[in-house]
């Protein structure tokens, strides 16, 4: 019987001693439980993904000296072998660094693997800074079990479609007990069930059974939902961690099956998971409440007009920071309704935060006086409506500055796609919550919110009102855009195509065929392809957004500004 422990940790990335702190803290646990192994995520040492940090010879030096820290402290638990994540140098020719995984034992490094499938797609770039493992498998006699290792993409191609080589079959060749991966696994919907797919399909065709440890935590626009898993090697799930929180768990490994301390099997993991829309929440809540804790505020505000998207901007940033840390500002203009602030005061009182009333009437008014003396003219149209929301954006910044308070954004996917912002307007602040969130889930979303809770937080009169900017004399959305049901399938089937659940993929792709069938249609896919064509300027400059959905703006869609796009019309 192997005893071994899997530690899923919220590790910072560039933390260096932080992250070593954590891991020893887990080490001395481990071993006064008796656990043989214990297993940390892909590059746990410097968190994943530091990027061109890798660059800097002072961070590899940290790096170094972190390591040696490690080695010196596994020789207060001589019994446990520890398997942790770093960057290793490369003497050889190609990129300075290998990926690597090193077990450490006593003081000594007892084994080490270079990952040799880099990804270098979507948001990952691991190409930039890594050079390829050579081929073959790296095993490590624990007890009385053969211990085989990889680095999470290695195990993502066992069908051989992505990569020349397939590190399964060299570990299926060395026939291993089991299977040990380390990995920094990003989330997004539907992305736990790939890798139980994936991962069990290969479990099954090597018949090997798999530990799978994962990082969790938000960095930047990515999170890390965790769910490390275990699959025997009948490709069947037998175990899996907390998703959204760090867990750390002892597991028994005994003739192939992974079993409680007691021998007892684990609670059969539920195979559907959670909702997506629940699963937005909760990435949404993590990614924010880190990203604050990491880049250090405690605080946030956001501007609230009484619309569907800054309600659950503020609902969100509640229940990841506590409602004393949120604030709101509503900001009045001459055409605002009176529903917007009556709806913003009655929002702020269901979620107990304080909400700030400055009015932008005379700020605007002094702007036209000034305009009309410059320029001779009459400011009107678009850019008075784009001065409305710059005025606001300069009043959020001007609280962000003067009380220390981060900024959210709180544009939708769909009005990012388009263009239906204004860029140093609604587009300043540091962060966006509901960036990878159709206008239409943005509603299931608010609605989620309100039945989980049993109460109204959201208020209704803003889930019934027409969405609107409110820049213009009774304008509405649908003066410029389609209905969101109608322009939300549009975007998915261009944005994210073939990244889209499969269920989600067949939608967007029939309903964009019956709009293909009438001219009426096949003008509007070339109109909305357009505007997302012209506003990649606006997307270049805005905040980072959370990633939720397979393929989010920024680092994951990289495409030119200056560029001619197709246009999506019919043949």
């Amino acid at each position: 019987m192997l005893a071994l422990a899997l530690a899923q940790l919220d590790f910072t990335v560039g933390d260096i001693d932080g992250n070593a702190r954590a891991m020893q803290a887990q080490m001395q646990r481990a071993s006064e439980q008796g656990a043989q192994l214990l297993v940390f995520s892909e590059l746990s040492l410097c968190a994943y993904y530091p990027g061109d940090l890798f660059e800097d010879s002072e961070f590899l030096q940290q790096l170094e000296r972190g390591l040696e820290d490690m080695l010196q402290a596994s020789t207060r638990w001589p019994q446990l072998v520890t398997v942790l994540g770093t960057a290793r140098r490369n003497r050889g020719p190609g990129k300075p660094l290998h990926n690597s995984l090193l077990a450490i034992c006593n003081g000594q490094i007892v084994a080490e693997y270079y990952k040799q499938l880099l990804p270098t797609y979507g948001i990952f770039d691991e190409g930039r800074h890594f050079e390829p493992g050579p081929a073959g498998a790296c095993t490590l006699q624990v007890g009385e079990h053969k211990v085989g290792f990889m680095i999470c993409e290695d195990g993502w191609n066992d069908d051989g479609r992505d990569y020349a080589i397939n590190p399964f079959d060299a570990l299926g060749a060395a026939r291993p007990d089991l299977i040990v991966s380390i990995n920094a696994s990003p989330s997004d919907i539907g992305k736990r069930a790939r890798r139980h797919a994936v991962f069990g399909a290969a479990c099954a065709r090597q018949q090997l059974p798999l530990l799978f440890v994962n990082q969790i935590g938000g960095h930047d626009q990515l999170v890390f939902d965790g769910a490390s898993f275990a699959m025997s090697s009948s490709g069947q799930l037998q175990f899996e961690a907390e998703r959204f929180t760090e867990d750390v768990q002892l597991l028994h490994f005994n003739q192939g099956q992974f079993v409680q301390i007691d021998g007892a099997p684990f609670p059969v993991p539920e195979p559907q998971g959670i909702a997506a829309v629940e699963f937005a929440r909760r990435q949404i809540v993590l990614g924010l409440r880190d990203y604050a804790r990491r880049c250090g505020f405690a605080k946030v505000v956001v501007g609230c007009s009484g619309g569907i998207d800054s309600a659950l901007t503020l609902a969100l940033a509640v229940e990841a920071l506590g409602a004393a840390n949120v604030v709101a500002i509503t900001m009045p203009s001459v055409f605002s309704s009176a529903g917007s602030v009556t709806d913003s005061m009655a929002l702020c009182n269901n979620l107990g935060i304080v909400l700030h009333t400055h009015p932008i009437r005379d700020i605007v008014a002094q702007y036209e006086t000034g305009y009309a003396h410059a320029f001779d003219g009459v400011l009107q149209g678009l850019p008075l409506e784009n001065l409305q929301a710059r005025v606001r954006g300069t009043i959020l910044m001007e609280y962000s500055n003067a009380f220390g308070a981060l900024l959210l954004t709180t544009g939708n996917k769909s009005e990012i796609s388009v263009g239906y912002c204004t860029l140093y307007g609604d587009t300043n602040g540091g962060l966006g919550l509901i960036g990878d969130l159709y206008k239409t889930e943005v509603f299931a979303l608010s609605r989620h919110l309100n039945d989980s809770a049993g109460r109204e937080i959201i208020p209704v009169a803003v889930l019934e009102k027409p969405p609107s900017a409110e820049l213009a004399p009774g304008q509405r959305d649908t003066d410029s855009l389609p209905p969101y049901p109608v322009l939300d399938e549009i975007l998915k089937w261009h944005i994210e195509g073939v990244r889209l659940p499969a269920e989600e993929s067949a939608q967007a792709q029939a309903f964009v065929a019956r709009l293909r069938e009438t001219d009426d249609g096949c003008r509007l896919i070339t109109r909305i392809l357009g505007m997302v064509a012209r506003n990649e300027y606006k997307r270049r400059q805005a905040a980072p957004i959370i990633r939720v959905r397979a393929r989010a703006f920024g680092s994951g869609r990289q495409l030119p500004i200056a560029a001619r796009y197709p246009t999506g019309a019919c043949a």
